[in-house]
């Protein structure tokens, strides 16, 4: 019997996203954050482990659509919870915390292990026609929502 590969839309990718996003969140729950932590402790992460309130706010809610106040509730929460801290020299700027580095770095290892295990025996060009349809889909998706 022969199966024949889905063709790739909408629920595709969903499925594909929630699953791993299910795995992503558990790993980050047995560390007491969420994913809206994960992602906005990511952020800061690849700016270098410092960044401006705002543009964080902006660069969080460009990943996540869920609306910049709903951000701002989820900066707060990390730096109630001391991951990330106001730069005592300009406090418009947030800078990320030892405990906030080491949090990113252990769910980080955790989650290499399990995206290696999603990723195995994969080729790498399949990986990267993926890559470029899924960037693709996003960039159109994004000029769709500025419309908006």
């Amino acid at each position: 019997m022969t199966t024949t590969a889905p063709t790739t839309d909408g629920r595709v990718i969903a499925l594909a996203h929630y699953a791993s996003r299910a795995l992503l969140e558990g790993v980050l729950a047995r560390h007491g954050a969420t994913f809206h932590h994960g992602v906005t402790l990511r952020a800061v992460v690849h700016a270098g482990g410092s960044i401006g309130r705002d543009q964080l706010v902006r660069d969080v809610d460009g990943s996540l659509k869920i609306g910049e106040p709903a951000v701002r509730v989820v900066v707060d929460e990390l730096t109630a919870a001391t991951l990330l801290e106001e730069d005592p020299a300009e406090a418009s700027r947030l800078l990320l915390t030892d405990a906030g580095r080491e949090l990113h770095e252990t769910t980080g290892t955790e989650t290499a292990e399990i995206s290696a295990r999603l990723y195995a025996g994969i080729p790498a060009e399949d990986l990267a026609v993926a890559g470029r349809v899924l960037t693709l889909i996003t960039d159109r998706a994004n000029a769709e929502l500025a419309r908006t």
